[in-house]
């Protein structure tokens, strides 16, 4: 509602003044402030906020008058009634210099600020007035009170006595009536009342209430009540007074017209509000202002009594203060808006306690952008003579800065969806969000363009088509500062509008209006200040879409108006289309294409408007529609606080006659004085039929008499819209009760079309809390929107002692931040509280799209677990089961339970779970669900709940499905676990090292950063020393240690056979992938464990299906060779350095690539050997491949298939390496010829970095053989060397195989798979030929100095089909577990592995059908 804005200003007085002011009041208009100090009295203006005018008392006359005490001001603000301590009132004339003004702005030459502008020098400067003394009258008793009546100004004085005293004949007009005779009782009904019954009782303070024609009174001995003239007379027969009986210590009294409520302050620090019954006329309590142990734990009882209370000039908030100090704000139902006696305001930055401000006297500025206020401190000034004359200039008034809520004065259906603000010079928008609120709601492709539009136009990043999470996501403001020239002449500003989309925002200042888009980031103001200056808004003003209305006076032709302007046009009269009307307009709101009145003589009027485009501008045209009297019913149309049409109704859609009325104009809301009274149209008579009549007669159906549906209301909230997933929100009616929270009138629908129960009612209220004030509800988002106060000290800049006067130090910079709150889940429980589960199931079903519904429910249980668990007596009908029954209706019951148990303390659990199951149980449903996190949830309860034994057994079934799945993290956890299950340490398990997280990879970059560099080329190391310390290879971290240390322990036993048990797995099905990422993850120490399983495990069955599943799982392509770049030798060396040298990023130095390059140079004797052989064997090669595709397309179908960096990873890395290569290359390019090389040779380039797999997968490789060579696995090195296609890991695996400590049967099974291989290439795969051949003789050799001589059928072809049923399966089997292995890569090259994988697998099968054709191209 409203909120304190920055710090508070201090307006210094520039006479030197040796008095402190004491008291301070604002007249009727707020533009002028008296100032009362002892013999002093000063008027300020407010803005400019300077000193007017000063009347000091001669030093005689003060002692006679005794010292200045209370002002109060003629309705007209041209005279000025002084109380004096002895008794006097002194009345002031205040006679105004016409023309004359002080402080007059002084504009640059050539300015656009016109001279000869109407209005323009009073609004702009401060009038010059004259203060004159009178009349001077004596009562001869002290004087407790002033109050100003209409013509009339009453006192009360100490004897007892009312005086009734005319501002004009001041001497003729005298009454006085002695409060002794008047009669005082509970009600007026009862007979006559009792009188006050002792003489010295006295009023200490009273104020009038119009409204309400009478007076509250607070006396003297601490009692309350009410006087009113029971007739049109003020004698003291025709009073008679009520008593408020629980009242009985009463301090002050403020009165709220617009809401008829009687606030009285108490000397226990709580203010209590009544209200007049209607039918009784007795005093009824309507709510409490107090401060609350829970808020405020150390001072909540030590406020002192009430001091002040002033309600602000829209009696939409009420301020209080107390007795020892402190300021508190409060809505006007009681919620609690601002309080000084906390947080910032109350504590410095260094935690100590600061003195709370102590008021001595405040009044509401202008429609509440500030408020004046008199620092008792400053009062109470008790300073030598000497030291007042240095200070004498510093007795200033503070003036606090609101902003406040467009809904607290204009409350229409457009400001309801949008937050806005209205400061004094600037608006506070929450938009730039209001075109997402927009598009979830309509999926058109108009309201999609006009989303592009805008999101252009907002430069705003975070725009996304949910839309929530801009709504959400941020704290931040859209400030739109009012234009200056506007502002000047038209302050303050008094309505303000924006419309649905959250785009263009209008303002009423004191005349006329201006507008502002946000899209182009502009005002318009009238260009004829004349037409502007002659209107005055008085109803508020609307949107439309791209039309503003407005009701309002024209002074020129003195007459009531409604007008409807053209946003996009010029802002001028000749645009709009101005309807005349009979009566003083002052709540206007829109319904759709109908426009809602509510007139000064209490008569609503319905018009509609229709958009007419006829002319070059369109114009919007108005007929009246109806008109209802609503006399009967409002005793004062002030007290209408808003007025709205809805499509809401006692019965729902289903029961009508015809479904279309649904989305009619059906009722009106009336919020009179906090009453929300609805009028609906009577459908008891005849119903017209559609076809039958015109649409603006089916409009024409009279109303019922009203229903009051609910009371203290502050403000209503309702939609136009239709939404058919959501009628239970889009259908109901939301109120914001104040202090009693929110409610909101819900529609009850039938399931499925059914005929409604009888007893079933259509609509039902229900109650909750939230914890932020309303502003905006969106309805399809169930949310509340809203603002808070924030503060920020800044008090550690001024450490000096000097500066502690100073007001940042004294108070904190206040922020206002907008906040957000959902509310499902309150609404949810009242349904199934009141046994409306069906209800509440459509409800949630209908939200169940919401990101935050899961924490919906959790919220739901959580609350009422809490509620449940620790209640001290028996709930009789509890509400958990129900609610966990409800909650088991969706599918995120699971984590729903989980978090709830984790957020709430260990002794509340078994209640939990007796309600909703077992926990045992809960977790296998996890673990069916495949949802490991959840169930790693569950077994912290588990652990916590059950003896040790059920919660390892519970951890072996998770940890081995997480080691199934790969979800490395959950495995670490669980090591951790287990480990702290089997040292007794369940209670707390150890932290995660931190050092063990590996970086969010495949999982070997956690192996990079040891000393050995894995990208370099494995002929790079000579075979003899081929023999890395253990060390590198594993990790060193703290899971390094994990396995040494405790490794007699029987858990660590326990953990290591689980983990050996998944790893001789992945090498039964050769993961070699996974195999490393596993090891790398969980710190597993490979080498060790691939030594004792080198006979076993690690052995290679079946080379052929190991060599193709390397080649799925590292996306490494097949090899395959052109015809003509073998036929053809490289002419020159130049190729050498292009491709040798650079291109290769990663080094390796591939030994077919390099023998056919050295074949193009002199004195290579042992490449022509084999490259005859290849030459006599392609012949052969061609004849077989006769069935299959031809070899000169083939070749370029990996680039074709692959075409990105993933599987040409050495192709990206052309244009990576170094400038030299790019030169060379785009030499190429350009004229091929001068380099000699022909297209083929080109062609066998592009083919080469094709052949290649991501340089990812070749350090990955290269670890994996390190491991493997160090284990002295050499047939899965033989495999690697194979892939990788480097001679010189072959050659060191042979002559590491010739050494006499390798086992035969180890020799015998390398050579059977690679004899196996040579048969597989030479039918299916020709691109391994060229390698093969080049190891051919080293296998030759091999078998020549084996020890045990290889029996020959060892060597016979192998039948194709029988190896392609073999590894069918195998491929089909790990598919699915080879999509785990691939984790987010970190790479460029890494980022589209996994689908990959998918395509991979599927050429893979297409290879395996085609069994004997050799089809290499296609994998």
């Amino acid at each position: 509602m409203y909120f304190l804005s920055g710090w508070p200003k201090r307006l210094l007085c520039p006479l030197a003044a040796h008095e402190p002011p004491l008291r301070i009041q604002a007249d009727p208009q707020r533009t002028l402030f008296a100032v009362l100090s002892p013999s002093q009295l000063s008027l300020w203006y407010s803005r400019p906020s300077v000193l007017i005018v000063s009347y000091k008392e001669l030093p005689k006359a003060a002692l006679q008058f005794g010292s200045y005490d209370q002002a109060e001001w003629r309705p007209d603000s041209t005279m000025l009634a002084i109380s004096t301590a002895n008794g006097y009132i002194l009345f002031f004339n205040l006679p105004s210099a016409r023309d004359k003004y002080l402080y007059e702005p002084i504009y640059p030459k050539g300015s656009p600020h016109m001279k000869g502008t109407p209005h323009y020098k009073e609004e702009q400067c401060a009038p010059l007035l004259n203060l004159e003394k009178k009349h001077i009258l004596d009562l001869q008793a002290s004087i407790t009170s002033l109050q100003s009546m209409l013509e009339d100004l009453l006192v009360a004085t100490v004897d007892g006595l009312l005086h009734l005293i005319h501002w004009d004949g001041v001497i003729n007009g005298r009454k006085a009536i002695n409060l002794c005779t008047v009669p005082f009782s509970v009600d007026l009904h009862s007979s006559r009342g009792s009188f006050l019954g002792f003489e010295d009782v006295h009023i200490r303070d009273m104020e009038y209430c119009a409204t309400l024609d009478g007076f509250a009174v607070v006396f003297s001995d601490g009692r309350v009540g009410f006087i009113t003239p029971m007739s049109s007379g003020f004698t003291a027969e025709q009073l008679h007074g009520v008593w408020a009986q629980d009242i009985l210590d009463g301090t002050c009294v403020a009165v709220n017209n617009k809401y008829q409520l009687m606030a009285f302050g108490c000397a226990n620090g709580s203010v209590q509000v009544y209200t007049i019954d209607n039918t009784t006329g007795a005093m009824q309590l309507s709510h409490k202002l107090e401060l609350t142990p829970k808020q405020y734990p150390d001072i909540w009882n030590k406020t002192g009594a009430v001091r002040l209370i002033k309600w602000s000039p829209d009696s939409c908030v009420v301020m209080v203060t107390w007795e020892y100090g402190g300021l508190s704000l409060w809505s006007v139902f009681g919620a609690q808006l601002i309080c000084t006696l906390g947080g910032d305001f109350a504590y410095r930055s260094d935690g100590t306690k600061k003195d709370p401000l102590k008021i001595s006297s405040m009044s509401w500025g202008s429609e509440g952008y500030h408020l004046w206020v008199i620092d008792a401190s400053n009062s109470g000034n008790t300073m030598p003579e000497k030291a007042c004359k240095n200070e004498a200039k510093q007795f200033g008034i503070l003036q606090f800065q609101f902003i406040k809520s467009a809904l607290t004065i204009n409350p229409c259906i457009s400001n309801q969806e949008q937050v806005l603000l209205q400061g004094e010079d600037r608006l506070y928008l929450n938009c730039g969000d209001a075109i997402q609120t927009q598009n979830p709601r309509s999926s058109t492709a108009h309201s999609e363009h006009k989303a592009i539009r805008e999101r252009g136009q907002f430069s705003d990043g975070s725009l996304d088509s949910q839309g929530l999470s801009t709504l959400l996501g941020h704290r931040h403001w859209h400030v739109v500062q009012i234009h200056s020239t506007y502002l000047e002449i038209n302050w303050p500003i008094r309505f303000s509008a924006i419309d649905k989309l959250g785009q263009n925002v209008a303002v009423v200042g004191k005349f006329g209006f201006a507008h502002y888009s946000l899209l182009s980031k502009k005002w318009k103001l009238f260009g004829n200040i004349t037409q502007e200056q002659t209107m005055t808004v008085t109803g508020g003003l609307v949107w439309w879409n791209d039309f503003i209305v407005t009701a309002c006076y024209n002074l020129s032709d003195r007459q009531e108006e409604l007008r409807v302007y053209l946003r996009t046009a010029n802002l001028d009269n000749a645009f709009a289309h101005i309807t005349k009307v009979q009566a003083e307009t002052l709540l206007l709101s829109v319904f759709r294409d109908i426009i809602i009145l509510f007139r000064a003589d209490c008569s609503i009027c319905l018009y509609s408007i229709e958009r007419k485009s006829d002319g070059p501008n369109p114009t919007a045209s108005i007929q009246v529609l109806q008109e209802v009297s609503m006399s009967r019913y409002i005793p004062h149309p002030f007290l209408v606080v808003s007025v709205t049409l809805t499509s809401v109704r006692t019965e729902t859609g289903i029961s009508l006659k015809m479904p279309q009325q649904a989305c009619e104009a059906e009722s009106i809301m009336l919020n009179l004085a906090g009453q929300l009274i609805m009028v609906q149209r009577d459908r008891s008579g005849p119903q017209i039929r559609e076809k039958d009549s015109s649409p603006n007669q089916r409009k024409l159906l009279p109303f019922c008499a009203p229903v009051v549906l609910a009371q203290s209301v502050e403000n209503v909230w309702t939609t136009c819209r239709s939404n058919k997933q959501k009628r239970h929100l889009m259908e109901a009616l939301w109120l914001s009760c104040g202090g009693s929270g929110m409610k909101v009138w819900l529609p009850l629908f039938p399931r499925d079309h059914r005929k409604p129960h009888s007893f079933l009612s259509r609509r039902i209220m229900l109650p909750f809390h939230i914890n932020i004030y309303p502003l905006a509800v969106l309805f399809e988002d169930a949310l509340v929107l809203g603002a808070v106060n924030d503060t920020v000290l800044y008090d550690c800049l001024y450490a000096h002692s000097s500066a502690m006067e100073h007001l940042e130090v004294l108070f904190p910079f206040c922020i206002v931040e907008r906040t957000s709150q959902i509310y499902l889940h309150h609404i949810l429980r009242q349904l199934l509280v009141k046994n409306l589960g069906e209800q509440a199931l459509l409800l949630a079903h209908s939200c169940a799209t919401l990101p935050y519904f899961p924490h919906v429910l959790e919220l739901m249980l959580h609350e009422v677990l809490e509620e449940e668990a620790t209640s001290r007596e028996p709930i009789p009908d509890p509400l958990l089961p129900t609610v966990a029954k409800f909650i088991t209706e969706f599918p995120l019951f699971l984590q729903t339970v989980v978090h709830c148990a984790r957020k709430t303390e260990y002794a509340l659990w078994n209640y939990l779970f007796a309600a909703v199951g077992n926990p045992k149980d809960l977790f296998e449903e996890c673990l069916m669900a495949q949802d490991l996190d959840t169930a790693a949830s569950y077994l912290i309860i588990l652990q916590n709940m059950e003896v040790p034994a059920v919660s390892r057994q519970h951890a072996t079934l998770l940890f081995n499905t997480a080691l199934e799945q790969g979800k490395w993290d959950l495995c670490r956890h669980m090591i951790r676990f287990l480990k702290a299950i089997g040292s007794g340490e369940s209670e707390t398990p150890p932290p995660t090292p931190t050092t063990q997280e590996p970086s969010s990879s495949g999982g070997f970059e956690f192996f990079r950063h040891r000393s050995i560099s894995l990208s370099q080329s494995g002929d790079g190391i000579p075979a003899g020393k081929f023999n890395l310390q253990k060390t590198l290879s594993m990790p060193s971290g703290p899971s390094g240690k994990r396995w040494s240390k405790d490794s007699d322990c029987a858990e660590n036993m326990y953990i290591d056979m689980m983990l050996w048990r998944h790893a001789r797995r992945l090498l039964e099905e050769i993961r070699l992938k996974d195999l490393g990422c596993f090891a790398a993850q969980l710190g597993f120490e490979l080498i060790g464990w691939l030594c004792k399983e080198r006979a076993r495990a690690a052995r290679v069955e079946d080379f052929v299906t190991a060599l193709k599943k390397l080649h799925h799982d590292f996306l490494w392509p097949f090899p395959v060779i052109p015809v003509c770049s073998i036929n053809s030798p490289l002419k020159n060396g130049k190729y050498r350095t292009v491709i040798g040298e650079q291109l290769l990023k990663s080094q390796s130095t591939d030994s077919f690539l390099n023998m056919e390059i050295d074949a193009g140079g002199p004195g290579v004797p042992r490449s022509h050997s084999w490259l005859g052989t290849i030459t006599s064997s392609q012949r052969e090669m061609d004849a077989a491949s006769s069935h299959g595709p031809h070899m000169q397309e083939a070749f370029l179908s990996p680039l074709l298939n692959k075409g990105d960096e993933c599987s040409i990873g050495s192709a990206t890395d052309l244009t990576e390496t170094s400038s030299i290569v790019d030169g060379d290359w785009t030499m190429v390019d350009e004229n091929i010829s001068t380099l000699s090389l022909t297209q083929s040779e080109l062609e066998h380039i592009s083919l080469e970095l094709a052949s290649k797999g991501p340089h990812k997968s070749q350090v990955q490789l290269r670890y994996l053989l390190h491991i493997f060579m160090e284990a002295g696995c050499l047939d899965w090195c033989a495999v690697i060397g194979l892939i990788l296609r480097e001679s010189s890991i072959i050659n060191q695996v042979f002559s590491l195989l010739q050494s006499s400590e390798v086992d035969g049967e180890l020799l015998q099974n390398i050579k059977t798979g690679l004899y196996a291989v040579d048969r597989w290439a030479s039918t299916d795969c020709p691109g391994y030929k060229p390698f093969l051949t080049v190891i051919k003789p080293q296998l030759q050799k091999l078998s020549e100095t084996a020890e045990e001589q290889v029996q020959p059928e060892a060597f016979q072809p192998m039948n194709l089909s029988r190896v392609a049923e073999q590894a069918s399966p195998r491929v089909e089997e790990n598919r699915s577990s080879a999509s785990h292995s691939a984790s987010p890569q970190s790479d460029a090259g890494g980022g589209t592995m996994s689908r990959h994988e998918d395509d991979m697998a599927g050429l893979e099968e297409e290879d395996l059908l085609q069994e004997g054709s050799y089809d290499c191209t296609v994998s």
